[in-house]
């Protein structure tokens, strides 16, 4: 009988109140909530979704209270300053300082484990120097690309309106206008509320191909070149794959495609919209190129670029060797992180396929410089960036920009809930929500876009100084210290195996990608012998 103790004493009570119900008030209403209460636990009894509920009315709910309420106890009260996932409460106050443009140093010293791998550390400079600096910028475009785009070194990375909601992306593309760096669209393509906000635009073309589609989910040319003219497009970005779910695809419910982005897409509303594996416009490297030069020429010369999670490293290498035979390169390569980002995933996607930032980014940097296109192709990366010191970190190793979307979520005011997947959003960041939207104030968060942007960027600088530089882009491998072991410390040009320019075409076998470099074929992303 202990298994229903708890509904068996809620029974009692409204029993009671029912028999002192006419004294008084406080009896009513402890009747009144006892008797909701009592039919809750009679619901539990008889409903055959949940055995626990059967088995333990009322008390098997207190387990689900828990659930619900563990993310907010845990960050809020459990977790120490540094042991938060995926975004301690160190980084999270840092970021919430920056946006609100408060002060972000810090009492006491260092909270991390320092003498523990893979802890780093930045060789500042007895020379050091003061960065007059503060927007720092790199130029996007190789030979041959007619509008080239000089963009910051720290951006807004790629999330789709439809995954945020309209009142996000609009106080995003506002605070990118306010900051001058640009806005990557996600693959739901240009929606009214990126063009509202008026930021530079990076257009990501998915394999859905939304905002350029036939109804059969082809390419559109013609629709390519209409919506490419826009002049808030500044470059247009192929996604390969993202971070949290590479060579995953993705499903839109019709349920969830209104009006505005049924328009944004391409689509009709309540149409359910499919994002296949890969792509149908090429399916070769070369093809790839051919489809790179395409869609400059369409886009009337401006900058076309490609995003990708590392998996197989010979793909990587063949892209290089499929720009090396056709002579059409791309402009820039954008590396995702497979520790996984924004977009919801299967936890199989998320903990265990793809390679993570730091490596992907070594191999991509590698394949450039190895095969010497990194001078004519931009590297620029994405995942977990949210300090100064993790952007000069990845620059040192081969970026020239770095991108960030949950650090700009963070300035939106996410709390890191947990909800983004869902539709139930505290915040009215990840929702489509119209209620839970309507709190996300535009204006108010657009200013703490830019404030992100502009605080980061300045300690960015400050640690670029440190190291005796003027600008992110002089940062080396040799600048970051890398603990191996608690006793061993190598600079990351020994951490990491890196590869002289031109080292692939002049010794290929002498190098650690000797057997994937073998592999790699300009004609196949399979391996040759495959």
């Amino acid at each position: 009988m202990s298994r229903y103790s708890v509904l068996i004493i809620v029974a009692l009570v409204f029993a009671a109140g029912i028999y002192f119900w006419p004294t008084g008030s406080v009896a009513q209403s402890t009747a009144i909530i006892a008797g909701l209460i009592t039919l809750l636990g009679i619901s539990d009894l008889i409903q055959r979704r949940h055995t626990l509920w059967r088995n333990y009315p009322l008390l098997s709910r207190v387990r689900w209270l828990a659930e619900e309420m563990r993310p907010f106890l845990r960050s809020y009260i459990v977790e120490s300053e540094t042991e938060g996932k995926p975004f301690n409460h160190e980084e999270r106050s840092m970021m919430y300082r920056r946006a609100k443009d408060v002060t972000s140093v810090e009492p006491f010293g260092s909270h991390l484990e320092i003498d523990r791998p893979p802890y780093e550390w930045l060789a500042h400079s007895m020379a050091a120097v003061h960065c007059d600096e503060t927007d720092p910028r790199v130029t996007v475009g190789a030979p041959g690309t007619s509008k080239p785009y000089s963009a910051s070194v720290f951006n807004i990375s790629a999330m789709s309106f439809g995954s945020l909601g309209a009142h996000a992306i609009e106080a995003l593309s506002t605070g990118a206008k306010k900051g001058g760096f640009y806005h990557d669209t996600g693959e739901g393509s240009v929606s009214r509320y990126h063009r509202k906000g008026g930021a530079d635009l990076v257009w990501e073309l998915g394999s859905g191909y939304f905002g350029c589609r036939t109804s059969d989910g082809s390419f559109d040319p013609e629709r390519f070149k209409d919506v490419a003219a826009d002049p808030q497009i500044k470059m247009i970005e192929i996604k390969l794959s993202q971070g949290a779910k590479p060579g995953h695809g993705g499903v839109l419910p019709g349920a969830k495609v209104t009006e505005a982005i049924a328009e944004a897409r391409g689509i009709k509303v309540g149409e359910t919209c499919v994002s296949p594996p890969a792509h149908s416009a090429f399916s070769t490297p070369i093809e790839m190129m051919e489809f790179v030069a395409k869609l400059r020429e369409l886009s009337g010369g401006k900058p076309v670029g490609a995003k990708f999670a590392v998996g197989n490293r010979w793909e990587v290498l063949a892209l290089c060797k499929a720009m090396l035979k056709t002579g059409v390169l791309l402009d820039f390569m954008v590396v995702d992180g497979g520790e996984g980002g924004t977009g919801a995933a299967p936890a199989e996607f998320l903990d265990h396929v793809g390679a993570p930032l730091r490596q992907g980014l070594v191999l991509t940097r590698n394949a450039l410089v190895g095969t010497g296109l990194k001078d004519e192709v931009r590297l620029a990366c994405s995942g977990k960036q949210v300090s100064a010191f993790a952007i000069a970190s990845s620059m040192a190793l081969g970026a020239d920009w770095v991108n960030s979307a949950r650090g700009f979520m963070f300035s939106l005011g996410c709390i890191q809930s947990l909800n983004c997947h869902n539709n139930l959003c505290p915040t009215g960041i990840a929702t489509q929500d119209p209620t839970r939207q309507h709190g996300l104030d535009v204006a108010d968060k657009a200013v703490r876009v830019a404030n992100f942007h502009r605080n980061t960027v300045k300690a960015l600088m400050e640690v670029v100084g440190a190291a005796g530089c003027k600008h992110p882009g002089e940062l080396t491998p040799r600048h970051i210290m890398h603990r191996v072991t608690e006793d061993i410390v190598r600079p990351a040009d020994e951490a990491y195996d890196l590869l002289h320019r031109g080292q692939l075409l002049a010794d290929a076998a002498g190098t650690h990608l000797a057997s994937e470099w073998a592999m790699a074929q300009a004609d196949s992303f399979k391996p040759a012998g495959y």
